[in-house]
């Protein structure tokens, strides 16, 4: 690992820290590097207040300051260029004299995309991109994907017996997990911006969908329920949460529910997702029944599949979807084994 790539995973490291706080932005980490020491760091921690790259410059001590004009800046993405919740920090950087810059992703978001780089290399700041570039797309993979397929980051999550099966024949919850992995379901459910399951899931089941296990804010919950044939008493539609149904039927808003209409005789998926994407949803977690997880792999909508086996049997009941994807980890969560699995064919 050289002295850029050194300094570039400090970002990535402070980056992480922001997960499920500033979507639909990206995740961003900078540190500011003089003679091979760190003076500033930062990240940005939340939605709509300030970037990594201010935080940084304002972390850097007062007599320090001075420092900037000799130092390097290291950030995870480029530079942002344009007025949006707050003004360009490629101008900041240029105004405080910086004068060279160290990037691992160029920005896909349209508003800036190349005009950041331009506009510092415009004012004579050194710009070396590309450092650890693999290692910070995945970070931000759900912004990427917004930004690039135009949908959401598509996570399918499920449970399954030892021998393949989710749940039994008859129509009853069955809890197949540990304690510790549903508490790590729950803090997977806050680190995306919504939460999809089936219809039947919800007949069955009546799940709450939240966060409970642990401290966070909970997911928007997202339902295909064409006929509207769902009870307003079941739990999915509890306040704690904004809801948009997808239906044939009406398109409305109806406090924290949002009905969404669609046309059935066209691709379900792919307009439930476009959807989403308008209303600026980047990521959604997909935990099931199996018949809606199985069209999400049929149709080629998803990217990452996080699957425990259990060590119970169930002997019969409803398969498990069928995947293939690159297994890109392996490990126990108690007497769990947990399987992670990227989408390579999208």
């Amino acid at each position: 690992m050289d002295i850029h790539e050194f300094y570039m995973q400090r970002c990535l490291d402070l980056a992480i820290k922001a997960i499920g706080h500033v979507a639909p932005n990206p995740m961003v980490g900078c540190i500011i590097v003089h003679n091979n020491q760190i003076i500033g760091e930062g990240y940005h921690q939340q939605y709509g207040k300030a970037h990594a790259e201010v935080n940084a410059i304002n972390s850097v001590a007062a007599e320090l300051v001075y420092l900037l004009t000799e130092s390097t800046i290291y950030v995870s993405l480029e530079p942002c260029s344009h007025h949006g919740k707050t003004p360009p920090c490629a101008d900041l950087i240029i105004s405080k004299k910086i004068p060279k810059v160290v990037i691992a992703s160029n920005d896909p978001n349209p508003l800036v995309a190349g005009k950041g780089i331009k506009k510092l290399l415009d004012a004579g700041v050194e710009v070396v991109a590309g450092v650890l570039k693999n290692e910070a797309d995945f970070l931000n993979r759900r912004f990427m994907t917004a930004h690039l397929k135009h949908r959401p980051y598509v996570i399918l999550k499920w449970a399954e017996s030892s021998d393949g099966y989710m749940a039994p024949n008859e129509p009853e919850q069955v809890w197949l997990t540990n304690d510790f992995s549903k508490k790590l379901v729950h803090q997977w459910r806050r680190e995306e911006q919504a939460i999809m399951v089936g219809k039947r899931t919800v007949e069955i089941d009546d799940p709450e969908l939240t966060v409970r296990l642990i401290e966070g804010r909970n997911p928007a919950r997202v339902i295909i329920d064409r006929s509207l044939s769902l009870p307003a008493s079941k739990k999915i539609f509890h306040d704690n949460a904004s809801v948009f149904v997808y239906n044939d039927l009406k398109e409305q808003v109806d406090g924290h529910t949002h009905f969404i209409q669609i046309d059935f005789e066209q691709p379900v998926l792919q307009q439930v997702l476009k959807n989403m994407a308008v209303k600026n949803i980047q990521s959604v977690i997909v935990e099931g029944g199996p018949a809606t997880l199985q069209h999400f792999i049929d149709e080629n909508l998803w990217d990452e599949a996080r699957v425990f086996t259990a060590s119970v049997k169930l002997g019969v009941g409803k398969a498990s979807p069928k995947i293939t994807g690159e297994l890109l980890k392996e490990e126990w969560i108690g007497d769990d084994k947990l399987k992670y699995i990227s989408n390579t064919s999208v």
